[in-house]
């Protein structure tokens, strides 16, 4: 399953951290991150539940870049 998430960010370096954050979330088997539209896709592994998935991948985020957002 994919989906697509807008998100807000300041710089495209930050873009590049959530990015990795993401890519490394449990539930997660691919992530991209566009600075130019500030959007986020995501697809998620099979079984995988995108909501509790995307709440981690959000927490990772903040880790890396802590006044980044998705919304969810």
């Amino acid at each position: 399953m994919k989906k697509t998430y807008k998100i807000e960010v300041d710089c495209a370096n930050c873009a590049n951290e959530m990015e990795a954050a993401a890519k490394k979330t449990e539930g997660v088997k691919e992530a991209v991150v566009n600075f130019m539209t500030l959007k986020m896709k995501v697809e998620f592994e099979d079984g995988a539940d995108p909501k509790e998935v995307m709440e981690r991948v959000r927490e990772n985020c903040k880790k890396v870049e802590d006044d980044c957002e998705i919304y969810l």
